[in-house]
């Protein structure tokens, strides 16, 4: 039985005292047991069910488009790369790699013409598709999902945030990934699991106490704090000491909850439900993220890797430390396209897809030449994207899907296009300007008559050049002609005249 102490004992005309009062175990004379009032809370987890609902796939290491999503089968042999199109269900093309997305591609739709114009890194990416923003003058924009938290709150004791399995760990640079509460401060900072739900031993850290203390111990370590800060009245006022408890009871709650311990126990599914997912670690994520939307979790964020560094990843370079695409097609599109496509299904058949969307993004997409180690390099100008579920319309390309693939790797200049085929117009030209009335010539240094200068006229008009007579004639000889010196080869042809 779970107490709540405090200082002081006062006894009623019935004998009872106040804190025996206080016991949470006396709402059973009220007529409700802890059960009952779980249901009669309006945030419980069925109720919570049917709030909206994201799930972010977040693709860290970049997947390339061509390979993946934008196939150019009439492209050039270094440009289209190894792999063939595959027709979907959805009535568009993707790469046989993922034969389980093109059997539920009328449940998702591409977008092939993202695009960003920060640095070709992986920071600057996952900061640009996470926040909206780029970390720039020391201001770190919050995750899309703290931003939804900080806006609708909870749903019940879990946290509305919640990233599985792990932030984003080095990925070649030093800037923020994105994946905090930024400037929204540390209280709205997403929960971290932490683990990998693929390991038989797997336990979520932060729900569950010290092997050394149990949960009496537990307990009564909260009632020393409650009687210690009872003291404490004059630092209790400050912000920080406040945000420290507002911390510690969400955690405690936390830790105390049969709700949030009932979500990530994945022993509670049946093991053809977890090897219809797949037993690796995205597979899992994949489940457990159905799992805490099921039960009230409002956003959630998969991270697909943790970092791009000796491990299989979608960063193909080619060269190690980093992946090839022929890596990429053994180990990484067949547990990806499991996960992914598991996750869709499961979804729909519970009825949860129209009020949850799952959207895959990544920070940039790939060359469209394939380098000479065999793999592709960065290439923030055009990626695709997808999203599944919502509420929305599905459609089949936000763009027309274009064969040129010059066209296709080119960032669009104009947001708006042609209605027909969407392809960037371009731009018109502004109407030439008159052209000038001309101008008559100088008149030649050293002009002194009225008369010679008419004389001059009349002699550029006749040869078609502004080419003076002189050049021909021996005007040198003429006093009046002193604005004309010859001089270089002219001089000696009028030498030789005279």
């Amino acid at each position: 039985m779970l107490k709540i102490t405090g200082p002081g004992s006062i006894t009623t005309c019935d004998g009872v005292t106040r804190r025996d009062f206080l016991q949470l175990g006396t709402l059973g004379a009220l007529g409700f047991s802890l059960a009952d009032l779980a249901l009669a809370t309006p945030t419980a987890a069925k109720s919570a069910a049917k709030e909206k609902a994201c799930i972010l796939i977040f693709n860290l290491g970049a997947p390339s488009q061509l390979d993946c999503w934008d196939p150019k089968p009439d492209a050039p042999r270094e440009v289209r790369g190894p792999f063939k199109p595959i027709s979907t269900k959805g009535d568009f093309q993707i790469t046989e790699i993922f034969p389980k997305h093109a059997a539920i591609a009328d449940k998702f739709s591409i977008v092939r013409s993202v695009h960003h114009t920060a640095a070709a890194v992986h920071d600057t990416g996952h900061q640009m598709m996470q926040t909206g923003r780029l970390f720039t003058g020391g201001i770190n924009t919050p995750h899309a999902g703290c931003v939804y938290e900080f806006l609708k709150g909870r749903a019940n004791e879990l946290p509305a945030h919640v990233i599985l399995p792990e932030p984003m760990g080095p990925t070649g640079g030093n800037m923020p990934h994105g994946q905090d509460a930024g400037f929204l401060g540390k209280s709205r900072d997403p929960f971290v699991l932490n683990a990998d739900p693929s390991k038989p031993d797997f336990r979520v850290p932060d729900l569950l106490p010290p092997a050394e203390i149990g949960e009496a111990r537990l307990d009564r370590r909260r009632k020393l704090r409650e009687v210690i800060e009872g003291t404490m009245k004059n630092f209790e006022a400050s912000p920080d000491a406040q945000l420290m408890s507002s911390n510690f009871e969400a955690a405690y709650r936390l830790m105390t909850s049969p709700l949030a311990r009932e979500a990530f126990d994945l022993s509670k599914e049946p093991t053809a439900v977890r090897e219809r997912y797949g037993m690796n670690r995205f597979g899992q994520c994949c489940l457990l993220a159905r799992r805490l939307v099921e039960r009230g979790v409002r956003f959630i964020t998969l991270n697909t890797f943790i970092t791009v560094f000796n491990e299989i990843t979608w960063d193909i370079h080619g060269s190690k430390p980093f992946t090839s695409i022929a890596g990429m097609k053994d180990i990484v599109a067949p547990m990806y396209d499991q996960g992914y496509s598991a996750l869709i299904e499961d979804l729909h058949q519970r009825g949860m897809l129209d009020t949850t969307m799952v959207a895959c993004l990544a920070e940039f997409g790939r060359t469209p030449k394939v380098n000479p180690t065999g793999g592709r390099d960065h290439w923030p100008q055009c990626w695709s994207v997808y999203f599944a579920g919502g509420g929305g319309e599905r459609r089949t390309r936000h763009r027309q899907e274009r064969r040129d693939w010059r066209l296709s790797h080119r960032a669009p200049r104009r947001a708006e296009g042609n209605r027909r085929d969407n392809l960037p117009r371009p731009r018109p030209r502004p109407p030439r300007p008159p052209p000038r009335p001309a101008r008559p010539p100088v008149p030649a240094r050293g002009l002194r008559h009225e008369a010679d200068h008419g004389a001059v006229l009349n002699l550029v008009a006749a040869d078609g050049r502004r080419r003076a007579d002189h050049d021909r004639l021996p005007r040198h000889q003429d006093p009046r002609a002193v604005f004309c010196q010859p001089r270089g080869a002219a001089a000696r042809r009028c030498a030789r005249a005279a």
